[in-house]
């Protein structure tokens, strides 16, 4: 028996099984093995047929399928490459499902309320070479980064990146985003890279933002500088392109928490030390796959705490097979935003998506990357908007 060629099925297989049907766990937490079996495949079962493919041309070039127990384990790598199109039969219902998201939370008629100079400019169709054959490739020739501008006095912590277009454009709109990683990991420059590319190659300013991690921060060090950051932005940001006036945000897991509570906390002191002053609001907030719950004994640690009428807009995305933050907490959370804020919000909840489906290239994320284009579109044409 090649025992490399079974280790290697097995885990295709196990993860593309937890990938169909992933339990489901009562509540939230920071770490689940269904989860990191299957992230993978979930977002790109492209990879795991090529993985798969692979290990069984090698096992059959080197001899190695000339035993019974072999040819089960070569069933089995067969057997899970049948079930890969129903994770890509899932991911194709995507883009439907962020239109009606749309529809839902901005009305029927929302795309009569985009300005004709704000109307993005869509792909017609999906980048399929890069989803199928470089799903980690990310950067973009009309973008550059500019790395490393600290913010803070944290060191690494207190780090960000500026994704902007090499042409330098004056007064663009701007993207503050925040990391995952359960406060305790993650770095700025692990996900929504399409995200942050695609936007920047439109004109836009793109903000990726480190911040200080458990458990030598505690609360509320992490919101302190997910502040410090649109604070920074809104300072300095101009001499890299920003529109002081035209700040969103964004966020990851984690990242989405922080989103939230820097939309829904603008000039709070307890989150502004020193800085009490700053201007911290932002026109909108985005979060992907966000935990709402709170991060300490202190109930004012969760965004729930700080929902009210004034509330900016709001898109949140979630998959409906996150094992990591189930996808009841966003439901609740969206569920409370809309019985108290003045403001619109969408919510698209995608079909088979679980945690982390922004860290590739895939039909999944570039629907949704282009349904934040439009959603971004259509705040900003909005009469109250600067």
């Amino acid at each position: 028996m090649p025992i490399g060629y079974l280790i290697t099925v097995l885990l295709a297989a196990v993860g593309t099984a937890f990938a169909i049907r992933p339990p489901h766990p009562r509540s939230s937490g920071p770490f689940r093995v269904s989860y990191v079996l299957s992230f993978v495949v979930s977002e790109q079962p492209f990879i795991a047929f090529y993985w798969l493919l692979a290990s069984t041309l090698l096992a059959v070039a080197q001899g190695d399928l000339d035993q019974p127990a072999a040819w089960v384990v070569a069933g089995l790598a067969g057997v899970s490459c049948a079930a890969l199109p129903i994770l890509v039969r899932r991911e194709l219902r995507a883009p439907a499902t962020v239109d009606a998201a749309l529809a839902q939370g901005l009305g029927p008629e929302w795309r009569a309320g985009v300005a004709d100079d704000l109307t993005p400019r869509l792909r017609q169709r999906l980048p399929w070479g890069r989803i199928v054959f470089a799903p980690w490739r990310f950067g973009h020739r009309d973008v550059e980064r500019v790395s490393n501008l600290s913010y803070g006095d944290a060191g690494r912590r207190n780090l960000l990146d500026v994704y902007r277009p090499r042409s330098h454009p004056a007064d663009a709109p701007t993207l503050v985003y925040f990391h995952g990683g359960a406060f305790r990991g993650g770095n700025k420059r692990r996900e929504a890279r399409p995200l942050l590319y695609r936007l920047a190659s439109q004109g836009w300013v793109c903000v990726s933002a480190a911040y200080r991690l458990s458990p030598a921060a505690r609360f509320p060090d992490h919101h302190i500088d997910a502040k410090r950051v649109i604070a920074w932005v809104r300072k300095h940001g101009p001499a890299y392109g920003v529109d002081p006036d035209t700040i969103f945000v964004a966020g990851s897991s984690a990242g989405g928490h922080l989103a939230a509570m820097v939309a829904l906390t603008p000039g709070d002191p307890a989150f502004q030390p020193g800085f009490e002053d700053a201007d911290t609001s932002v026109s909108a907030a985005i979060s992907f796959y966000g935990y709402y719950g709170g991060i300490s004994a202190d109930p004012v640690s969760s965004p729930l705490a700080h929902v009210d009428a004034d509330a900016p807009p709001f898109f949140v995305v979630h998959g409906d097979q996150d094992t990591l933050v189930i996808v009841g907490d966003a439901r609740r959370f969206v569920d409370t935003l809309r019985g108290t804020s003045s403001s619109p919000v969408v919510y698209a909840e995608l079909s088979g998506a679980q945690h982390g489906f922004d860290l590739f290239h895939s039909i999944r994320f570039e629907a949704v990357v282009d349904g934040v284009e439009m959603f971004l579109a259509w705040v900003r044409s909005r009469p109250d908007a600067p």
